[in-house]
């Protein structure tokens, strides 16, 4: 019969221990609702077999011998403006990590980081503070005039690859006494000024910065110079605090080649230009920060029109060619029309505004080179191509071309274009019509000089007519014709030119 209970009374104080039970075990099912106090377990434990369920209740701090060390925590550290704060650390809030002075040395820069102030002492030199290369919406730094010397040598805040107040040019403060603050907002505006306090102008002064062609220079201006072809190459441009964006051009096409036997003077080649511009000539035409393919356009050979020359979105048009009997060819200025009485080219073609050049004269004879035949001039730049005249048998001249200012060039300009009837050197001359050596019953016939601006003159016998200048675009002069001899063939235009000046400084 089972043993169900067991009276208080019959069991004395520490009498029952595993011997005294059949197993040597008793488990949870053995015993009924009741207490087994502490004192009646040994002092350890061994659960590792088993499995511990504790109440649904949260663990109080009182139940903890001590605190949980931050090393036991997933994240130990928190990071701002950029840099690690360990748990149980301090950080004042809103208020900038103040480092001790940099003095300016003129080697050294300084690499900024968010959350720290920067005093800076240039009494020395000079000094350039980079901003971070990386930066998050907030990042703050501030920077101050130590020694009160930033007029005499000036702070440089590098971008680093940021923009600055929305703009990619680094800044420069060259005030005394000046305060800044920079705060960054996004890949647009990048760091913006959040306090400013004596400070002038912010930003670094930038002049346009560029190479290619023969570099003249001329006081605060430099002029590039492009006899054949190459390529404009812009590093920098200019800013506000410093010069502007814009620079001048003069753009000349190829003078026409001039036509044979009693042929027309060849068309000047187009002629382009800005100069002088508003505002103390600093330019009129914006350009940015590349490379601009520069085309000079070779002069034309006998009787052949001359090519274009091209800068940018500016091209002049090669001259037109001079007629060897009928009407001459349109172009940037039109050739004048041959012994058969040919008009002359039309010039401004295709039109632009300004206009680029006139039209070619107008030749005068009969159908063969045995009357008295005499051609038109090529159209110019400052005038049309003169008309040939019936009376006197005298050949048409050429159009004049334009002069421009010696302050184009600078010094050095007598080395371009031609010498003309006032101050300034002279581009885009037509060329003269040629002649019949002899009137029919004797008597002189007169060929035509060309335009001043590289025209070349006509020829009044045999001969061909005289090629345009070189590296003007001025046309060439028109071939004349002799009895039993027969007559030239004509002769070659000038080559054109482009050239881009601006401010340097």
């Amino acid at each position: 019969m089972a043993l169900t209970k067991v009276t208080k009374s019959g069991i004395t104080d520490n009498s029952i221990d595993a011997d005294k039970l059949e197993d040597g075990t008793i488990v949870a099912a053995d015993i009924a609702t009741g207490t087994i106090t502490a004192d009646k377990l040994n002092s350890t434990l061994d659960l590792s077999l088993k499995t511990v369920t504790l109440p649904n209740t949260s663990v109080s701090n009182a139940m903890l011998a001590g605190s949980i060390a931050n090393a036991k925590l997933a994240n130990s550290t928190l990071t701002i403006n950029g840099s690690s704060v360990s748990l149980g650390g301090s950080v004042s809030a809103g208020s900038l990590d103040w480092q001790t002075v940099i003095v300016a040395d003129g080697s050294t820069g300084t690499t900024g980081v968010a959350g720290r102030g920067y005093f800076i002492n240039t009494t020395s030199a000079a000094h350039i503070f980079t901003l971070p290369i990386s930066a998050t919406r907030g990042d703050t730094i501030a920077i101050v005039d130590y020694a009160e010397t930033f007029a005499t040598n000036k702070l440089t805040i590098a971008r680093n690859g940021h923009n600055i107040q929305g703009v990619a040019n680094n800044s420069q403060i060259g005030t005394n006494r000046a305060s800044i603050t920079l705060v960054y907002v996004d890949a647009t505006k990048g760091w913006v000024y959040q306090d400013e306090s004596n400070v002038g102008d912010l930003q670094e002064a930038l002049f346009i910065t560029a190479t290619g062609g023969t570099v003249l220079t001329d006081s605060n201006f430099k002029t590039h110079v492009f006899t054949g072809d190459g390529s404009f190459v812009v590093a920098t441009v200019g800013n506000p605090a410093g010069g502007p964006s814009n620079v001048d051009y003069l753009v000349v096409a190829g003078g026409a080649g001039g036509g044979g036997t009693i042929g027309g003077g060849g068309g000047a080649g187009g002629y382009r230009t800005t100069f002088p511009s508003p505002g103390c000539n600093a330019g009129s035409f914006p350009i940015s920060s590349t490379t601009y393919p520069i085309t000079v356009g070779s002069g034309g050979s006998c009787a052949t029109s001359g090519s274009n020359s091209i800068f940018s979105t500016i091209t002049s048009t090669g001259g037109g060619a001079g007629s060897s009997g009928s009407g001459g060819t349109p172009g940037g200025s039109g050739g004048g029309g041959g012994y058969a009485g040919g008009c002359g080219g039309t010039g401004n073609t295709p039109p632009v505004s300004p206009s680029q050049g006139n039209n070619g004269g107008t030749g005068q004879g009969g159908s063969e080179p045995s009357g008295n035949n005499v051609g038109g001039g090529g159209g110019g730049i400052a005038a049309s191509g003169g008309n040939a005249t019936p009376g006197n048998q005298t050949a048409g001249s050429g159009g004049i071309g334009s002069p421009i200012s010696p302050t184009f060039f600078g010094p050095t300009s007598p080395s371009y274009g031609t010498p003309g009837p006032a101050p300034g050197r002279y581009f885009a001359g037509g060329g003269g019509g040629g002649a019949r050596n002899q009137q029919l019953g004797g008597g002189g016939v007169s060929a035509a000089a060309g335009g001043s601006g590289g025209g070349g003159a006509g020829a009044p016998g045999n001969a061909n007519g005289t090629n345009g200048t070189a590296n003007t675009g001025g046309g060439g002069g028109g071939a004349g014709f002799t009895i039993s001899v027969g007559g030239g063939s004509g002769s070659l235009g000038g080559k054109g030119i482009v050239v881009i000046r601006y401010k340097f400084q």
